[in-house]
């Protein structure tokens, strides 16, 4: 009996002693709130922009692996997602160089009006040029003609240069999480303007914004 209490005494110092699995945290997210009005395209000189074409899928994988600092397969994750046209992908090209890429996604569960702008990335040895406003907006304008009225996205924390651009392109952040206020602050101080910590932006209660209200709309 001795040694069965024993057996049971090392198990429940082993299990003490295992760590505590933390819930991954929410991505944080934002939303634009009216995209029927939107601003001209005006690129930069050398740069035009398309939507994807047969064979892209390798030159998109290696801007998100910049990006993001994470493989995705195109295929996989893109074509295979019943979301994926053509036309709702788009490249930013500098001469034959696909350079950058963003699109103009939508879920089931966000509603008929809203559209996501989704994976958003550009090469690094284009960076500094506006190209994430531009590509973005690109989406933007395809989000429109489908007949979205608003847009959302998700981002990370670390991807301060394309948080900089969502807020220029009039997104402002949705507090999903109760964390996410103090997160935002830490954004916000990383990217000079710790001002925006002051704003309404973080005033608003924490809620799941794909929850639709008694009369069935959804509460973006």
């Amino acid at each position: 009996m001795k040694k069965q209490t024993d057996n049971t005494d090392n198990k429940k110092n082993m299990d003490a002693q295992q760590p505590v699995q933390q819930p991954p945290r929410q991505q944080l997210m934002m939303v634009k709130r009216d995209i029927r009005q939107l601003p001209p395209i005006v690129l930069p000189e050398g740069y035009s922009v398309r939507s994807y074409k047969e064979g892209d899928g390798k030159a998109w994988e290696n801007i998100i692996l910049e990006s993001f600092g994470k493989k995705y397969d195109f295929e996989e994750f893109m074509l295979k997602n019943k979301a994926f046209m053509p036309e709702r992908v788009f490249f930013l090209c500098y001469g034959d160089e696909v350079v950058a890429t963003a699109s103009a996604w939508h879920r089931d569960e966000i509603g008929t009006i809203t559209g996501s702008l989704h994976m958003v990335g550009i090469l690094k040895s284009h960076a500094g040029h506006g190209l994430g406003y531009w590509i973005s907006l690109a989406a933007l304008y395809r989000m429109r003609e489908e007949g979205r009225i608003r847009s959302v996205l998700r981002t990370d924390d670390f991807r301060l240069p394309a948080v900089k651009t969502y807020l220029r392109l009039g997104y402002e952040p949705i507090l999903i999480d109760e964390s996410q206020e103090s997160r935002w602050r830490d954004v916000f101080a990383a990217i000079g303007r710790a001002d925006l910590a002051d704003t309404p932006l973080l005033s608003k209660a924490v809620f799941d914004p794909f929850a639709e209200t008694e009369d069935g709309r959804y509460k973006l």
